[in-house]
């Protein structure tokens, strides 16, 4: 908090953009890079964690489209955000039992918290695997990226729209000093234009500008051009064309003030899934239609799979492995608001899942 302060009476006020990199990303005091957020212990649990149902059909769907795009005698993997490795750990154990595909198999994890990479690799002990820590050094494909829970933690900016003009939102300080809050600043004709042109004017007060994933999805697609593969990303989400104020920060599984404990508590945003499709389809990639994780997960054949686990497991490993089961796939749980995006090279047709 003290650094934010500090920034903040020396500069008096700073885009909400810099105050998430700052709260979330700062070397020294940044929430990924000091502490491990994941699990029941932490401030979020996340779907590998849930069930290891989640990462055996990621893994499935994995191998088919390896298979897809002619069995490669290479395939690179890039996990973006790779949280406590969790999900990577799993995907391994899964792939090991497809013997081409796990030969044929590289592992990128982009990771930038070096307090993560530490629990990473402590669960992931394999050659395969190797960490980066900008998508330009992936330099080798086909490449499969995986995103989960990926984009909703880069920051944002908010821009308020009243009638015809346009407010960027800032952080600043109460007057005495003391407190953090909000200001509203003219935006500048710049970013309005950028707005504009990717028709962010809908209904709504608050339009969200993810500046930082928009970088990462052309960075992304550049990749894809070059080397062949695909994107496939899971977040929660919308696909409404409207405005609205999706900023949260959440600690110890609650909802809280986004100021109240700055480097002490998670700040994400919810995805415009019909803004990331359409960014990918500007540049030249075959999106295929956003779905929801309870659809992706069906089609894959993860309740057919649960059963035929359930038959060697006793009464209480079976109502536990459903229960978890009921998370991932309930529309009032995470089975609706999580969307899946699948992006891949023009000209391919890879749909599984969708």
């Amino acid at each position: 908090m003290n650094k934010i302060i500090k920034i903040l009476k020396k500069r008096k006020s700073i885009p909400l953009d810099q105050f998430i990199n700052i709260a979330l990303y700062d070397k020294k005091f940044g929430y990924y890079m000091k502490k491990n957020p994941f699990g029941k212990k932490g401030d979020y649990i996340t779907s590998p964690l849930i069930s290891n149902l989640f990462s055996e059909m990621i893994a499935v769907w994995c191998v088919a489209f390896w298979e897809y795009l002619g069995k490669p005698k290479k395939i690179l993997l890039v996990e973006l955000g790779p949280g406590d490795g969790s999900l990577c750990k799993d995907l391994l154990k899964s792939f090991m039992k497809f013997k081409s595909f796990y030969n044929s198999l590289e592992i990128n994890l982009l990771e930038i918290s070096d307090k993560l990479k530490t629990i990473q690799k402590i669960k992931i002990n394999n050659k395969k695997v190797k960490w980066i820590k900008k998508i330009s050094e992936v330099n080798c494909g086909p490449i499969i990226f995986i995103g989960n829970e990926f984009f909703d933690a880069l920051p944002i900016k908010q821009v308020y729209k009243e009638k015809k003009l346009y407010f960027e939102k800032y952080v600043t300080l109460s007057n005495d000093n003391k407190k953090i809050r909000f200001l509203h600043k003219k935006a500048n004709n710049n970013l309005i234009k950028r707005i504009q042109k990717l028709n962010l004017i809908a209904v709504g007060d608050t339009i969200e500008y993810p500046l930082e994933a928009i970088k990462f999805l052309t960075d992304i697609t550049k990749k894809i051009k070059k080397f062949d593969g695909g994107l496939l990303t899971f977040d929660y989400g919308y696909t409404k064309n409207k405005n609205q104020n999706t900023l949260q920060s959440v600690q110890k599984h609650k909802y809280i003030n986004i100021f109240s404990k700055p480097y002490h508590s998670d700040i994400t945003s919810h995805l415009n899934f019909k803004l990331f499709h359409e960014i990918l389809k500007k540049n030249n990639l075959n999106v295929e239609k956003i779905t929801s994780q309870n659809e992706f997960l069906k089609k894959i054949g993860i309740l057919e799979r649960a059963y035929i686990l359930s038959k060697k497991m006793t009464f209480r490993e079976k109502a536990n492995m459903f229960y978890r089961l009921k998370r991932l796939l309930d529309y009032r749980e995470m089975g609706s608001i999580f969307k899946v995006l699948f992006a891949q090279k023009k000209g391919k047709k890879f749909s599984l899942g969708f």
